[in-house]
C-alpha cells in the first residue's frame, strides 16, 4: 500500500480553524422574501454548465474508490481516467460525491446502474466497515482501508457534509437498502456528545487529547451542523441551541450583511443542500443574506483594478503558489496577490446567476487551455504569474456541481428538503416561510 503523506492537508481543516474564531453578536438585517421566478437561462449558458456538472461528476467517479465509495480529497486535472496515486481520501468530497452521483444519474451523465451500485457499496462500506466514534468519522482517511491520517481529528463540520450527500442520496434513489443504510449513518449520530457540556459544538475530537477547544460559534458553514442535530429523530439537541452562535455584522460599502472575518465558502456551504429560499429566522433570510455577500465580495475584488475585472474576479479558501491559503474579503483576508479561485464564484452561482456564470464563462474562454482540464477547472490559477494549478480539490469541485444544479433545476435542495427532518429541524429553530406550513 502506498504511504499517505503526513503532510498533506484540505483547506477544509484549516477552514474549521478559521471559522472558529469569535466574533460580536449580529442583528436583523434582511426581509424574507421570495425570488421573483426562477433565472432564465440561455442555451450558452445551459451548455456551459452542462460541461462543468458532466466534467465535474467524472472526477466522483474516477477518483473514487470502487470498493469504499471514498473520493480523494484533490486529484490532478490532467489525468486520463486513471485515479491518482495519492491515497488520502476526504469524507467531505465523500459527501459532496454522494450529491454529485444524484446529479450524474439524473442527468445520465454515468450509467444509471452503475450509479446506484456504486451508492449502496458506499453507505455499506460507511455504515458497516469504515472506523466512527459515536456516529462521527475522521477528517482524512485512506481510500481503501479507511486508516485515519496520523493526527487527524475526529471532524463535527465533515461529518455533517458527509452526512449530507447521504441524506440527498437516500431521498433522490428509490432502492430500499440505499435509504435503509442511508437512514442508519443518520440516526446513530450521537450529536449532545460532541457539545461536550457546551452550548455550541466542538470542531472535533482526538482519541489521545478528547475535545478540541475550537467551536462552531459564529456565522460559517455551521448551520448544516446545528439543523442535522436539531431534526434527528435518535439523538437531537433543542431548537434553542440555533441561537447559541452568534451572528457579526460586515459593512462594506453599500452592502451590510451577517458574515464572519471568513471566505466566501461560509455562505455557501450549508446552502448546497438547505433550501433558506423564501424562509427566515427572527434574524435574516440566510439565502438573501449570501446574494449580498456575493455581491459584496465581486465589489471588493474589483477595488484591486490592477488584478481583478468583470471578466476574472472571485477568490476563497483554495491553493496558491504557496501552498495553501483561506483568503477573501471583505475586509481582505489572506495574501491577496490576483489569483482567482473558480469555486468563488461557482459556488454562488444560485445566489448571483447572471455575475457567477459569465465570469466563468469569460475564464474558461480566455484560459481553458491552461486553466481547464478533465475534470473542468483547476482549483486556481494566477495567469499574470504563469502559475495554474495542477490539482482539482473535492470540495471545491462539489460546491460548484451542486450549486449549478440548483441554478438550473433545484434538484439537490427539492429532494434534501423532502426529507421530513428538513423541515422539522427549521421548524424548531424558529424559521417561518416557504414550505414550513
Amino acid at each position: 500500500m502506498a504511504p499517505i503523506d503526513e503532510n498533506q492537508t484540505s483547506h477544509l481543516s484549516r477552514r474549521s480553524v478559521l471559522s472558529g474564531m469569535t466574533a460580536a453578536v449580529g442583528c436583523s438585517l434582511l426581509p424574507a422574501k421570495v425570488l421573483a421566478g426562477e433565472p432564465r437561462l440561455s442555451p450558452d449558458d445551459e451548455s456551459f454548465l452542462d460541461d462543468l456538472q458532466r466534467q465535474a461528476c467524472r472526477f466522483y467517479w474516477e477518483q473514487a474508490s470502487e470498493k469504499t465509495g471514498q473520493v480523494l480529497d484533490r486529484a490532478r486535472n490532467d489525468l486520463k481516467g486513471a485515479r491518482d496515486p495519492r491515497r488520502m481520501a476526504s469524507i467531505a468530497a465523500t459527501g459532496f460525491g454522494l450529491s454529485a452521483l444524484c446529479i450524474a444519474h439524473s442527468r445520465s451523465y454515468l450509467p444509471k446502474a452503475d450509479v446506484e451500485e456504486r451508492v449502496k457499496n458506499t453507505l455499506h462500506w460507511h455504515l458497516n466497515s469504515f472506523p466512527e466514534v459515536h456516529g462521527f468519522y475522521y477528517h482524512f482517511t485512506d481510500i481503501e482501508t479507511g486508516v485515519r491520517v496520523p493526527g487527524v481529528e475526529l471532524s463535527s463540520i465533515d461529518t455533517a457534509l458527509l452526512l449530507c450527500g447521504v441524506r440527498t442520496a437516500e431521498a433522490y434513489f428509490e432502492d430500499k437498502s440505499i435509504k435503509q443504510m442511508a437512514r442508519q449513518i443518520y440516526e446513530r449520530v450521537d450529536w449532545p456528545w460532541m457539545l461536550n457540556g457546551g452550548k455550541t459544538f466542538s470542531m472535533g475530537w482526538h482519541p489521545d487529547k478528547g475535545f478540541l477547544d475550537a467551536r462552531w460559534e459564529h456565522y460559517c458553514e455551521l448551520m448544516m451542523i446545528y439543523l442535522l442535530a436539531i431534526g434527528s429523530p435518535t439523538h437531537p439537541v433543542d431548537g434553542s441551541y440555533w441561537y447559541n452562535w452568534t451572528r457579526p455584522v460586515i459593512h462594506y460599502k453599500q452592502y451590510s450583511y451577517i458574515s464572519g472575518n471568513d471566505p466566501l465558502f461560509t455562505h455557501q456551504y450549508s446552502q448546497a443542500w438547505y433550501d433558506f429560499r423564501g424562509k427566515r429566522d427572527k434574524y435574516t433570510n440566510y439565502f438573501e443574506n449570501s446574494v449580498i455577500a456575493t455581491k459584496a465580495h465581486k465589489e471588493f475584488c474589483l477595488s484591486y483594478p490592477k488584478w481583478y475585472n468583470n471578466d476574472y474576479w472571485g477568490i476563497s479558501a483554495s491553493d496558491y503558489q504557496g501552498g495553501y491559503t483561506a483568503w477573501g474579503g471583505p475586509p481582505p483576508q489572506g495574501p491577496i496577490d490576483g489569483t482567482v479561485v473558480p469555486c468563488a464564484a461557482g459556488g454562488s452561482l444560485s445566489f448571483v446567476p447572471h455575475d457567477c456564470l459569465h465570469v466563468l464563462r469569460a475564464m474558461r474562454d480566455k484560459w481553458g487551455k491552461r486553466a481547464w482540464g478533465r475534470y473542468g477547472f483547476v482549483d486556481a490559477f494566477h495567469p499574470a504569474a504563469d502559475w495554474y494549478d495542477k490539482d482539482v480539490l473535492g470540495i471545491d469541485q462539489g460546491i460548484t456541481v451542486v450549486m449549478a444544479e440548483n441554478l438550473r433545476t433545484g434538484l439537490i435542495w427539492k429532494t434534501f428538503m423532502r426529507l421530513p427532518e428538513s423541515t422539522l429541524a427549521m421548524k424548531r429553530a424558529g424559521f417561518h416561510g416557504q414550505g414550513l406550513a
